[in-house]
């Protein structure tokens, strides 16, 4: 599950940056085509943040849906997988979806 050591690194990056200020909350931006189960994340966030200034604050996953453009015709269309072509049969190059960061925090 690599969702324990994203969570992992997403606590220890708020706790740095909080610089020893109690972190609040923490809205994470997780792209539907990242392979990151959101639940996952959730959990392993409450697990990794205990002890930590991290500790208690509210997980907040902003859902990015999955976005491409056909590099022939240039038509945007909403994807489900990280995997499809273009009604026209074109590439289809991914302009959403993939993220996967730390938006802001919050501190006491």
């Amino acid at each position: 599950m690599h969702e324990l050591s994203i969570a992992t690194a997403v606590v220890e990056a708020c706790a740095e940056r909080a610089a020893g200020a109690r972190v609040l909350r923490v809205r994470l931006e997780i792209g539907r085509l990242a392979a990151v189960m959101p639940d996952a994340i959730r959990f392993c966030f409450d697990l990794c943040a205990q002890d930590t200034a991290v500790e208690g604050a509210a997980l907040e996953i902003l859902d990015i849906p999955g976005r491409a453009v056909c590099a022939s015709c240039g038509e945007a269309t909403d994807l489900d997988t990280p995997i499809g072509r273009c009604l026209c049969g074109g590439a289809l190059r991914i302009v959403a979806g993939e993220e996967l960061r730390v938006k802001d925090m919050e501190i006491a």
